[in-house]
C-alpha cells in the first residue's frame, strides 16, 4: 500500500513518467544506486511535473545485472544499497567511501560494482552487528513484517555462499550439512543487506511521494529456477525429485523465430497455487505494494495461457499451449489487497481470451509508437494514437526497444534501400509526424503526452536524444545489456521546462 504520506497514487489520472532504471543513475559505486543521485532523479521528475518514475525489476541480479533473471521475487538488489548513505549512519569512515570510488563511465560495471560494494557493505554489517543493531527495535520490526520471505533468503544466501555460488540443485541433497554456527556470519550479512535495502527504499519512497511522485515497477511473471523461491518452494513448481524442471517457459515459433524462444522458467504448478488460496501470489503483490505505487506485470499474457516446453529441450519447438487460471487468481488479489493499481504488459499476440481478462481486471494496457507504422495494417494502427482509449499506457519504445533516434536511424537507412514508389515506414511516420526527423526523440515524446491514454511514459534516453548505444536491452542477446548509465549532469532544468510545458498543455501536470 501506498506510504502514509504519500498522495494517492492511480493509474486511471491522467500523468506523465519516465522509465530509468535505478542502476542507470550516475555515481561513484559502478552502478546508480538509492543515494544522493536518485534523490536528484526525483526532484528533476517534481519539477518536469512528471507524476511517476517506472523501473525495472528491484531484485538480486546476476554477474551481467539483468533484472528479470533475479534470484528472487521478494528480497531487493544489495548492489542498489548506497554507500554514502550507509556512511552518512557511521556505519562506513569517510575514508572507506572514498576508496571505493570508481571513475565515471557512461556503462555499468557490476563486476566492479561487486568489488567495492559487497565489501563495504560486510564492513558496515559488522559495525552493525557490533553495536547491538540485531537486537534493536527498528531490525525486529523489519523481522516482524518481512520475516516470512527474508528468513529463507538469508538461508539461502549462506547455504549458497558455502557451497561456493553453485545452483540450489546441486547442493540441496549433498551430504556435508554445515552446522548452523558455520552459516551464521552468512546469514547475518544477507540480513543486514536486505534491511539496509528495506531502510533506504522507504526513505526514497517517502521522499519521492512528498513530491507528488509515485514508484512505478515490475513483476516478471516468471521466476528464475536457480532462486530462493523455487528451491525454498519446491512444490508450487513443475520440477523433478531431483529439482530440474519438468517444463520450462518461452513462445513458440512465429516469424521471427523458426525455432520460437525459450526463456528457461521453470513453469508453475497452478493446480497448487489455486489450492493454497494462491497464498504466494498473495505474498508477492504484498511485498510489492510495500515497495511500489503500482506495478507493470511483465508478460501478462501468461496469466490466460503459457507455451510448457519440456525441461531439458534446445529449443521451444516442442511446446504446448497450457491454460493458467488468470482470472481467479487476480479475483483473489483483489479481495484480499483491494483495488490493484497494475499495468498489463500485453505485447505480442493477444488473443481474445487475453483481452477479455485484462479487461475484466480492468488494467490498462501497453501502446508502443515503434509499433505504429510498420504497415497500415490492423496491428500497426492499433499502436496509433489515435485508436487509443483512455485506459492505456503509451510508450514511445521499452527497454526491449530501440531509442527513439535509433529507432528512426534504422527506419530511414531502410526506406533508402526500398524500391521506389513503396510507400515504407519512414514515409508513414513522417506524414503521421508530420515531421522532417530531426528531432525524433522529441516528435514522439509529444505524440505520446499529446494521445488519449492516461499514461504516458517516456525512457529517458529519449529525453536525452541519444542513439542506440543507449539502449538497454536487446532481446534473444547475452552481451551489452543492463548497462546503460546517465552522464552526471545530463538532465538539464532546461529538459524539466520543456517537459512541464508539454504536460501543462496536454493536461498531465497534477
Amino acid at each position: 500500500m501506498p506510504v502514509s504520506d504519500s498522495p494517492a497514487f492511480r493509474l486511471a489520472d491522467r500523468a506523465a513518467g519516465l522509465l530509468l532504471h535505478p542502476t542507470s543513475l550516475p555515481g561513484p559505486h559502478g552502478c546508480g544506486d538509492l543515494g544522493p543521485a536518485a534523490r536528484e532523479f526525483v526532484q528533476f521528475l517534481a519539477a518536469a511535473g512528471v507524476r511517476w518514475w517506472q523501473m525495472l525489476p528491484v531484485g538480486p541480479t546476476p554477474p551481467n545485472g539483468a533484472p528479470y533473471s533475479s534470484s528472487s521475487a521478494f528480497a531487493g538488489n544489495p548492489l542498489l544499497v548506497s554507500l554514502a548513505a550507509l556512511a552518512a549512519e557511521g556505519l562506513l569512515e569517510r575514508r572507506e567511501l572514498a576508496s571505493a570510488a570508481l571513475p565515471s563511465r557512461e556503462q555499468a560495471d557490476y563486476r566492479a560494482a561487486r568489488a567495492v560494494r559487497l565489501p563495504r557493505l560486510r564492513t558496515a554489517c559488522r559495525r552493525f552487528v557490533a553495536d547491538g543493531g540485531l537486537r534493536s527495535a527498528a531490525f525486529g520490526a523489519f523481522l516482524a513484517t518481512e520475516g516470512a520471505w527474508v528468513m529463507p533468503w538469508a538461508l539461502y544466501e549462506a547455504l549458497r555462499s558455502h557451497h561456493g555460488g553453485r545452483p540450489w540443485p546441486m547442493w540441496r541433497s549433498h551430504r556435508e550439512k554445515p552446522a548452523p554456527a558455520d552459516l551464521r556470519a552468512e546469514v547475518e550479512f544477507a540480513l543486514f543487506a536486505q534491511y539496509a535495502f528495506h531502510r533506504q527504499w522507504a526513505a526514497l519512497r517517502s521522499y519521492a511521494a512528498a513530491r507528488g511522485v509515485g514508484l512505478l515497477g515490475d513483476i516478471p511473471i516468471f521466476v528464475s529456477h536457480d532462486s530462493c523461491d523455487v528451491w525454498a518452494h519446491p512444490h508450487l513448481f513443475d520440477l523433478h525429485p531431483d529439482g530440474r524442471p519438468r517444463t520450462v517457459s518461452g513462445v513458440p515459433p512465429d516469424l521471427f523465430s523458426r525455432t520460437g524462444q525459450l526463456w528457461g522458467h521453470p513453469q508453475y504448478r497452478w493446480d497448487v497455487h489455486a489450492a493454497s488460496g494462491f497464498a504466494w501470489w498473495l505474498a508477492r503483490f504484498r511485498r510489492t505494494q510495500a515497495l511500489f505505487d503500482a506495478v507493470r506485470i511483465d508478460h501478462f499474457l501468461g496469466f490466460n495461457r503459457v507455451w510448457a516446453v519440456p525441461g531439458g529441450a534446445q529449443t521451444a519447438r516442442r511446446g504446448r499451449w497450457v491454460a493458467t487460471p488468470g482470472r481467479a487468481l487476480f479475483a483473489t488479489l483483489r479481495r484480499a489487497l483491494g483495488p490493484l493499481e497494475v499495468i498489463a504488459e500485453d505485447l505480442g499476440v493477444v488473443t481474445p481470451e487475453a483481452a477479455a481478462l485484462r479487461e475484466a481486471c480492468g488494467f490498462p494496457g501497453m501502446r508502443i509508437l515503434q509499433f505504429a507504422f510498420g504497415s497500415d495494417d490492423p496491428g500497426s494502427r492499433y499502436h496509433q494514437p489515435h485508436t487509443y482509449p483512455r485506459a492505456c499506457v503509451v510508450y514511445p519504445g521499452t527497454h526491449d526497444n530501440d531509442t527513439a533516434v535509433g529507432w528512426f536511424q534504422r527506419v530511414r537507412a531502410q526506406h533508402r534501400q526500398a524500391p521506389r514508389g513503396r510507400r515504407s515506414e519512414y514515409d508513414r511516420v513522417r506524414a503521421y509526424l508530420g515531421t522532417d526527423g530531426r528531432a525524433i526523440h522529441r516528435d514522439l515524446t509529444r505524440l505520446a503526452l499529446a494521445s488519449p491514454a492516461n499514461l504516458a511514459v517516456i525512457p529517458v534516453q529519449d529525453v536525452l536524444g541519444l542513439d542506440n548505444r543507449a539502449r538497454m536491452n536487446r532481446p534473444a542477446t547475452t552481451r551489452g545489456n543492463w548497462v546503460w548509465r546517465m552522464r552526471p549532469g545530463a538532465l538539464t532544468p532546461a529538459h524539466a521546462r520543456w517537459l512541464r510545458e508539454l504536460n501543462e498543455i496536454y493536461d498531465r501536470r497534477r
